[in-house]
């Protein structure tokens, strides 16, 4: 973490807290790691975006979500 953190330059703290999956990727972290590791900004940001939807359908939301009611075109 600590080189990744040095060579990125971003701060330690933040790859920790990525890596505990305390701490949503940015847009200037996935910048960064893009073009770290030699891949895409978009391919870090939809990773957090599956991230982000698998933990709302894992909490009580869901049940929320399970009561609308599909809207009916006229």
């Amino acid at each position: 973490m600590y080189l990744l953190a040095k060579d990125t330059g971003m701060p330690a703290d933040r790859i920790g807290r990525l890596v505990r999956g305390t701490r949503a990727f940015s847009a200037d972290t996935a910048l960064r790691l893009a073009a770290y590791f030699k891949t895409t900004a978009e391919f870090w940001m939809n990773l957090q975006a599956r991230y982000d939807l698998e933990v709302a359908r894992d909490s009580r939301g869901t049940k929320a979500i399970a009561k609308i009611r599909p809207y009916k075109a006229a």
